[in-house]
């Protein structure tokens, strides 16, 4: 797939998740099959540059191109150096956050709020694009403010208009958070409308759920999050299955366990031992969610003091497991009920 001047390996993009896209878990994703994986979203106030939190988030060492960094943001004028400061730091795609619906973000009117103002979302986007001459600029949103106000075919314009490369857009308004089903209609309405490419997100959890979302709204890829922690093989199994029609059998327990513990050890090292921990028991737990065993695994995993115990922890669960079955076998129907 060609997308903001890149030939891409599919059209599987994973989607910006604050505090779980960090390096490596966008590396991993990109093993496993993605296209692109964007950023955590990194302020653009200036102040923070210098903060840990966005020195990390800004931190692309051995990430496999195309780098997709996400910023977020009101003002045009601050956006436009974020775009600078992040271009001069090795993104080589620049994506604008006006999807998060969180309150902390859309109380100061960035993410999704800024859906309610469409002069403000022209001046930022045409701000950002003349700032990053070089730098394609994507640019991901929701349908609408809420479900009275589907603005989303008016946003698209503006987009395709300010010099926005490629849209993404959630099937949900900013008031529907991540409730109820996403709709795929206001997608569909979106690709009719501009030339630019659509990636269609919401709710997409499967390799079927792909297949249909793809040819429903005619979008030119898709993206996927939640569908996506604990489980990054998703990408590999939904290209082989555009690809062929067929499914891939389900993992070895051998090779997840491998890349559990391979994921781990790049948590440690990124994020130092302490925090590293702590953000590792999140993964840990949605590794194992759905697996036989896995809730009282959890509840103890989530009291282990230190990474040692923790790996040790790990390798007995997945031990177990695999002596049960060589492949990875879930209680419940998992890939389409618990990670919607």
């Amino acid at each position: 797939m060609q997308f903001a001047g890149f030939t891409l390996r599919n059209n599987l993009f994973v989607a910006p998740m604050a505090g779980v896209t960090d390096r490596p878990f966008r590396q991993l994703c990109k093993k496993l099959g993605a296209g692109v994986a964007v950023s955590e979203m990194v302020t653009s106030n200036s102040l923070l540059y210098g903060s840990e939190k966005t020195r990390r988030r800004a931190n692309h060492e051995g990430e496999v191109d195309p780098i997709s960094v996400q910023i977020a943001g009101a003002d045009p004028a601050m956006m436009a150096e974020a775009a600078r400061y992040n271009a001069d730091n090795g993104a080589q795609i620049i994506d604008i956050n006006m999807g998060c619906p969180a309150k902390k973000v859309c109380n100061v009117m960035a993410g999704s709020a800024l859906m309610q103002d469409e002069p403000l979302v022209a001046r930022i986007l045409e701000a950002v694009v003349k700032a990053v001459p070089n730098t394609p600029v994507t640019l991901k949103f929701r349908t609408g403010w809420n479900r009275d106000n589907r603005n989303a075919p008016t946003i698209a314009r503006i987009a395709e208009d300010s010099g926005i490369r490629a849209i993404a857009i959630h099937g949900r308004t900013r008031a529907d958070q991540y409730t109820g089903d996403a709709e795929y209609d206001t997608i569909a309405r979106v690709k009719t409308l501009i030339r630019i490419p659509v990636i269609a997100n919401g709710d997409i959890t499967t390799p079927e759920k792909a297949r249909f979302v793809l040819d429903y709204t005619g979008a030119d890829g898709v993206m996927i999050g939640r569908a996506a922690q604990g489980r990054p093989w998703i990408f590999r199994e939904i290209e082989h299955f555009l690809a062929t029609g067929v499914h891939l059998p389900p993992p070895l327990v051998s090779e997840i366990h491998q890349v559990c513990r391979e994921h781990l050890a790049d948590l440690y090292t990124f994020y130092g031992e302490d925090r590293g921990l702590k953000i590792a028991r999140k993964h840990i737990s949605w590794y194992t969610k759905g697996l036989i065993g896995s809730a009282a695994f959890r509840r103890m995993m989530n009291q282990l003091p230190d990474i040692p115990s923790q790996l040790d922890a790990v390798d007995q669960f997945f031990g177990r497991l695999a002596e049960e079955d060589s492949r990875l076998r879930y209680e419940t129907d998992y890939p389409q009920e618990l990670a919607a």
